[in-house]
């Protein structure tokens, strides 16, 4: 009998320890989910902000100080806002595609390095696997301008299918030849490899050709300015969204800013040296003995400086939308395929020739 109950109690807690360990798994989930959250409400304060700055408007200032609560309040109304359906649409599909677009970029951020050895996953396919997922997001958007029986929104879903696949070869082009000069496709190891020769490791010097080629080819993904076609109000109201309202026309526009923020951080993964602020002088913790206190501290610096360099290049996305006008729907299309996709193949060429030559 006392046998069985020690049994018993050893069973209940390893039962309890099993529960512990799955909560502590989901903790650095939530984490992240939290940040991201907070990042996408900063971004649209920032768009608002930057835009009324270049057209010489006020911007938002009545929602809380600065008008900081004004996405938060947006948010809202859209949630509380009535789902329409349309009628004679395919409701399952109408209904799947904004989430499948939000989910395929959300799986981004697992790969992404915000601070050092600071990943959810550290693969060894880690920017490839990127790559894939966010060819997903697009098969979402033509499902929804497909299931809306409407011709503005499947003209829409088609040319953001389009507009993808143009961009896309470009962007995996100029992500091999950095994956060649870092001998890796961890997205870690890419940024240890730049951290070697300090500020001048950077790929950005490296490869300055397959960085332009890299930042057109992501605005282009992102649908920003001048690329925005798939929703262009002129021609097609509003594209694969115009059957759509409250939370499921938010989700489009949260998608749109995850991107946004997916691209900036893979940019600064890439070429600008990562969590790495490449000055000698910066790395005074070599000089203390390293405890957690340290070791955290220098984690969230990381941390502060990945972010940093990412809101610079959401600082260009922002004031090109701004800058350009947009781009005709064959033009768009020449501009990836006769254009950026040669540029980014001769860049493999030479990155592959320069490797070779140096073994």
């Amino acid at each position: 009998m006392i046998i069985e109950v020690e049994t018993i109690n050893s069973f209940s807690k390893l039962e309890l320890l099993k529960e512990v360990y799955g909560l502590i798994w989901i903790l650095p989930i939530l984490t992240l989910l939290l940040g991201i959250t907070i990042e996408v409400l900063v971004i649209v304060w920032l768009e608002r902000e930057i835009s009324a700055s270049i057209q010489q408007r006020i911007g938002p200032e009545y929602a809380g100080p600065l008008g900081l609560l004004q996405a938060i309040a947006d948010g809202t109304k859209l949630l509380l806002k009535e789902d329409i359906l349309p009628s004679r649409g395919d409701i399952p599909l109408f209904s799947i595609g904004p989430s499948i677009a939000v989910i395929s970029i959300l799986l981004s951020f697992l790969v992404i390095p915000l601070g050092y050895r600071f990943v959810l996953a550290d693969l060894s396919i880690g920017v490839f696997l990127w790559i894939a997922i966010s060819s997903i997001a697009p098969i979402g958007l033509l499902m929804s301008g497909y299931s809306s029986n409407n011709k503005y929104s499947f003209s829409g879903g088609l040319r953001a299918a389009a507009q993808s696949i143009s961009y896309e070869i470009p962007l995996t082009f100029c992500v091999l030849a950095i994956s060649l000069l870092s001998n890796s496709s961890s997205t870690v190891d890419i940024v240890e490899a730049q951290s070697k020769y300090g500020f001048w490791g950077w790929n950005l010097w490296r490869q300055p050709i397959g960085f332009l080629v890299f930042l057109i080819s992501s605005l282009a993904e992102c649908e920003r300015l001048p690329f925005d076609l798939p929703e262009a109000e002129e021609e097609l109201v509003a594209g694969y969204q115009t059957e759509y309202s409250g939370i499921k026309y938010g989700l489009f526009y949260l998608a749109s800013y995850l991107n946004l923020l997916v691209s900036s951080l893979f940019v600064t993964v890439l070429y600008l040296g990562g969590w790495n602020l490449s000055i000698p002088y910066i790395s005074f913790f070599g000089f203390f003995q390293m405890n957690k206190i340290m070791g955290i501290l220098e984690m969230l610096i990381g941390i502060f400086i990945t972010l940093t360099k990412a809101y610079l290049f959401l600082f260009i996305s922002i004031t090109i939308r701004w800058t350009l006008p947009r781009m005709r729907m064959d033009q768009l299309l020449n501009l990836g395929w006769k254009f950026l996709l040669p540029i980014s193949l001769g860049n493999l060429l030479l990155t592959t020739s320069s490797q070779l030559v140096s073994l």
